[in-house]
């Protein structure tokens, strides 16, 4: 949610606009410009200096839209500042309304593009000074965000952006993920160029690296990360069956140990699949609510029209399902070919498919 702030009367004007049309938006203006309406609308209203109020808002909202000058924003933030990754994104709007400026958390925090929505609001001028945007190539904390990437690592997120604006030569190896990562009406930078491998990659010796998968890479690999950045798709789906009672600690181990097999990352998890009779199972919601994972079921009768590699005729006497883990994998991931068919470990069932793009 955003906080949009104001302390001039024309300031008050420009906030309750914004305000009426920018989504998950709460307006705060000092109370000598109320107009009466305030309760209403759900505007907030404050007396006294607005320094004693923006403390609490920088912790309290994910953005703040600030119709203040931009020195004193400047003045008034800084004492706040902690990190770029849990700082919220701040917007400053003139007091006619023609510029919108971001200031601060641009990429991580989303003030540029907020800074975009405000502006069309307003019909301003946005103004962003981050030299990704500026340039239209990629910006290398936000590859794939949109997705649901993940990086490894952010050790390198500066020396890779940097290269990036300086034109170096940086190279781009995907191996699984979405594909739709660029979203300018020009052509990719010349400085940016793509390679089918890190093999290949590595042999161009590019200045820095960008690299997309979901395998854990070997020690050889490796050496692209010297000034690279790894990024973890959401393609992994674990269709997984178990005993009634089964432990959350039990089913995650069995995942671990399994992705550790295959050498696939944790970080690429997207979801875990299984058969409706499951869908109140407590191991089961403890693991995906602690990870964040998606949680799918199916009905018998589903499970049921996937061919399967491996049916069982005692599964499907206690659940009316030839199978779980392997139909619902397939189920939820259109892959005709699993990368684990069906591993049985204690009391858990597991099977691994890929999401293709």
């Amino acid at each position: 949610m955003y906080a949009i702030v104001a302390i001039t009367k024309h300031g008050v004007d420009i906030a309750r606009r914004v305000g009426e049309e920018l989504p998950n938006a709460r307006v705060y203006y000092t109370n000598k410009f109320a107009r009466g309406d305030e309760d209403e609308k759900g505007i907030r209203l404050f007396e006294g200096n607005v320094r004693l109020l923006l403390p609490s808002l920088f912790q309290t909202y994910r953005g703040l839209i600030l119709i203040i000058s931009l020195g004193a924003v400047v003045r008034m933030i800084a004492p706040l500042l902690k990190d770029k990754k849990t700082d919220p994104a701040i917007v400053v709007i003139d007091d006619k309304g023609e510029h919108v400026i971001s200031v601060l958390s641009g990429h991580l925090g989303g003030a540029n593009e907020l800074t975009r929505q405000v502006a069309e609001i307003l019909h301003a001028h946005p103004v962003i000074t981050t030299a990704s945007d500026v340039q239209k190539t990629i910006a290398v904390d936000l590859f794939g965000r949109s997705f649901g990437w993940e990086w490894e690592s952010d050790e390198k997120l500066t020396p890779v952006s940097a290269a990036v604006v300086n034109e170096q030569h940086v190279a781009i190896v995907q191996e699984s993920g979405e594909r739709e990562w660029w979203n300018y009406d020009t052509p990719l930078p010349n400085n940016i160029r793509i390679y089918d491998s890190i093999d290949e990659a590595l042999a161009a010796k590019p200045d820095a690296a960008l690299v997309v998968t979901h395998r854990l890479l070997t020690k050889e690999e490796e050496a692209i990360l010297q000034n690279g950045v790894l990024y973890r798709p959401k393609v992994i789906v674990l269709g997984i069956g178990c005993n009634r009672g089964t432990t959350a600690e039990e089913i995650d181990a069995v995942i671990r140990d399994t992705l550790e097999e295959l050498r696939f990352s944790m970080k690429s998890v997207k979801a875990v699949c299984t058969i409706e009779l499951k869908k109140d199972e407590p191991g089961l919601l403890e693991v995906v609510r602690k990870y964040g994972w998606e949680f799918v079921y199916y009905t018998p009768e589903q499970l049921n029209q996937v061919n399967i590699e491996q049916p069982s005729e005692t599964v499907y006497r206690y659940t009316g399902a030839y199978g779980v883990s392997e139909p619902a994998a397939k189920l939820y991931s259109g892959a005709e070919k699993l990368e684990l068919v069906k591993k049985k470990a204690g009391n858990v069932t597991i099977s691994v498919a890929l999401l293709h793009h």
